[in-house]
C-alpha cells in the first residue's frame, strides 16, 4: 500500500519570491502612480505648487519603470501572463488614476470635469484589458505585439506635462486656461476636454500605432 507524499512546507512570501527583475520595475511604476495621487491630495490640501509638481514629476519616472519592465523582461526571457497583468495594474493607476487625479487638484472639479476624468479613466482601463486579450493575437507568434490598436495609455504622460506646465505659470485653480463655461446644471472647464480626447484615442480601434 502505498502512502501519499507529505505536502511540502508552505513558504513564507511565497508569492514576492516568484516575482522577476522585471516585476519589481513594475511595482516601482505603481508606486510613482500612488506617490502622484498622494501628492495630487496633499496639494489640495497646502496648495503647496512643489507638491503639485512633484505629482507631476512621477508620472514621467513611472514611464521610465514601464520602458524599462518590458525591456527587462525581454531580456532575460521572463515575459509571463502574471507580469502582463500586473502591468496592466500598475499602469492603471500610475497613467490613469494619477494623471486625474491631479487634474481634480489643478482645478477640473465641475460636474462635467469629473464626468469627464471618469471617462478618461474607464477608458484606460477598457484599453488595457483590450490590449491584455488581444496581445497574442497582435504579435503573431512574436516575442512582442507589432503595433498598439489605440494610443498606449503611457501618452497621458503628455497630459500631466500640460498641467504641470500650467502650474508653474500659475494657471491652475481659478486661472485654468480657458476659464469655466456653465453648461446645463454643471460647470464645465474647456482644458478638461484633453482628457477627454485621450480617453477616446486608447479606445480606438481603427488607430494604429506601431510599437518599437
Amino acid at each position: 500500500m502505498t502512502t501519499a507524499s507529505p505536502t511540502p512546507p508552505r513558504k513564507h512570501f511565497s508569492m514576492i519570491r516568484e516575482f522577476h527583475l522585471a516585476d519589481v520595475f513594475t511595482l516601482g511604476n505603481a508606486a510613482c502612480g500612488v506617490g502622484g495621487v498622494f501628492l495630487a491630495m496633499a496639494f489640495m490640501a497646502s496648495q503647496s505648487l512643489a507638491q503639485f509638481l512633484w505629482a507631476a514629476a512621477l508620472a514621467p519616472a513611472a514611464f521610465i519603470f514601464d520602458v524599462f519592465d518590458g525591456r527587462i523582461a525581454r531580456w532575460r526571457q521572463t515575459q509571463s501572463a502574471l507580469g502582463r497583468e500586473l502591468d496592466s495594474l500598475a499602469d492603471i493607476i500610475s497613467f490613469g488614476v494619477a494623471p486625474a487625479a491631479l487634474g481634480f487638484a489643478a482645478g477640473l472639479n465641475g460636474g462635467w470635469d469629473c464626468m469627464l476624468l471618469i471617462y478618461f479613466v474607464c477608458c484606460g482601463v477598457s484599453r488595457l484589458a483590450r490590449y491584455n486579450v488581444t496581445a497574442e493575437a497582435l504579435s503573431e507568434g512574436a516575442n512582442k505585439v507589432k503595433y498598439f490598436e489605440g494610443t498606449p495609455i503611457p501618452t497621458s504622460v503628455v497630459l500631466v506635462g500640460v498641467l504641470a506646465y500650467a502650474a508653474w505659470q500659475g494657471h491652475i485653480g481659478n486661472a485654468l486656461w480657458g476659464g469655466a463655461w456653465v453648461v446645463g446644471p454643471w460647470q464645465l472647464h474647456p482644458l478638461t476636454l484633453m482628457f477627454a480626447l485621450s480617453g477616446t484615442l486608447m479606445i480606438s480601434k481603427t488607430l494604429r500605432i506601431p510599437k518599437f
